[in-house]
């Protein structure tokens, strides 16, 4: 039989792994985001001024980015050492651990200080698990693939965050839709953190079954795993480690405002229903799972670097003019694809274009720390950033700024990094 075969199946069996189980953990994750910005302010931090319960519940939230960084350094590490796939394990089962205790935390009213603490903590402990998850997620189907459909396959991981988003908020938009408003916040938010034991154990089904990659295989049999990857990949690749964190800036802080912040923003100050904000994001990202592996696939013909920058560019002067049109779901519906349509273009060919910045050897924790530091510094302020500047100046152009000077420094990082024409020999191990 052509050994082209089983490489073939392997490469689908990867691409489904890394899909399956992104969707699933950013399913937890999502359920998170959407609850901070529409439960968690009554729940957890009642009393407060809306202000001050919004940036405390959004705090919670950025909890999770900043722990990111510990969990790429620890995973990546381990993924680097001990291969791909018992990290991706582990990552799944804490996240789906943490995400179902959420679930059955008390409030404020029964805890007390307790409850929002125990939140923190849970909260950290989904942003462990995420930042060790991706830069394996994505090696799952990239080192599987050719370099020259890299972008393609390699957009599996990628496709996991819309889908999750789709899958936490249709679940949301359900409950709240049946649910009186006094039922939701009493105890229907819950049902979509308990959920994630079912999701979870799916995910771990697939997972347990795939075999490492070729390329980890490949360096084990040759003996070339590293022993320091972290400090190897801070003293040797330092230049595309800054690469990848810059361009990663852009689409965190774009995602941010379209996926996250929106809700906030149509439900109190556009006076929109909870269930008009959540539809525009159900639908953005309903068309993001096709338009995030269209544009990997763009990638792999036109250039990691052209398609991205065209998404930066796109973003930056699409959010000035979200700001000036949004007034009305008319308006907020096509205003968020648009929104998530520009993400699409520079999140699609961002997991081909991080990978591709390291060697083999150390990709799994230059790709991971390049990914958790970026977070902190996009995905973790933005949301923060974006509820003060709307407090103070009353204008959302202040927050289309904002977003301006993200992707401009995710420009900035594009003309950093390296082209995949210009990748060294020894990024892609050779397959057999």
């Amino acid at each position: 039989m052509p050994t082209a075969d089983p490489d073939r199946r392997g490469l689908v069996k990867a691409f489904a792994a890394s899909l399956s189980g992104t969707s699933l953990e950013w399913y937890d994750f999502a359920v998170y985001s959407s609850a901070a910005a529409l439960v968690f302010g009554d729940v957890f931090f009642p009393g407060s001024e809306p202000l001050t319960g919004t940036l405390q519940a959004f705090a919670t939230y950025a909890v999770g980015y900043v722990a990111r960084p510990l969990g790429g350094i620890f995973f990546g590490r381990l993924g680097d050492v001990i291969g791909r796939k018992r990290v991706l394990v582990a990552t799944l089962l804490l996240i789906g651990v943490a995400t179902f205790c959420i679930g059955i935390l008390p409030t404020h009213a029964q805890a007390g200080a307790l409850a929002p603490t125990l939140l923190v903590v849970l909260r950290f402990a989904q942003g462990v698990g995420v930042g060790g998850e991706w830069g394996g997620a994505v090696l799952l189907s990239s080192e599987f693939s050719k370099p020259d459909q890299r972008g393609f396959w390699a957009s599996a991981a990628q496709v996991g965050p819309p889908l999750g988003t789709l899958l936490a908020n249709g679940v949301l938009a359900v409950l709240a839709g049946v649910l009186s408003a006094d039922a939701f916040l009493s105890w229907g938010w819950r049902v979509a953190f308990l959920l994630s034991a079912v999701l979870v154990a799916f995910g771990l089904l697939i997972r347990t079954k795939l075999e490492e990659t070729p390329v980890f295989r490949e360096l084990e049999a040759r003996g070339e795993r590293p022993a320091a990857p972290v400090s190897e990949v801070l003293r040797n690749e330092t230049r595309p480690l800054v690469a990848a964190i810059l361009a990663r800036v852009g689409p965190d802080v774009l995602y941010a405002m379209f996926a996250v912040f929106v809700l906030t923003y149509a439900t109190k100050d556009l006076g929109m229903s909870r269930g008009q904000a959540v539809a525009a994001v159900l639908v953005g990202s309903g068309c993001q799972v096709a338009l995030i592996p269209l544009s990997g696939w763009l990638s792999d013909r036109y250039g990691r670097r052209t398609v991205y920058a065209i998404g930066a560019v796109g973003g930056a002067v699409w959010s000035v003019v979200f700001f000036a049109m949004a007034s009305s779901l008319a308006t907020l519906l096509p205003g968020v694809v648009i929104g998530l349509l520009f993400h699409s273009l520079m999140y699609g060919p961002q997991a081909a274009f991080v990978s591709e910045q390291f060697t083999a050897r150390l990709r799994y924790t230059g790709s991971s720390l390049a990914y958790t530091f970026a977070g902190v510094i996009g995905g973790a302020l933005a949301p923060l950033a974006f509820t003060y500047f709307l407090a103070k100046t009353g204008s959302g152009y202040a927050i289309a700024t904002y977003i301006v000077v993200a992707c401009v420094i995710t420009l900035v990082g594009l003309r950093l990094g390296r082209a995949v024409q210009d990748e060294p020999q020894d990024l892609v191990v050779s397959r057999a």
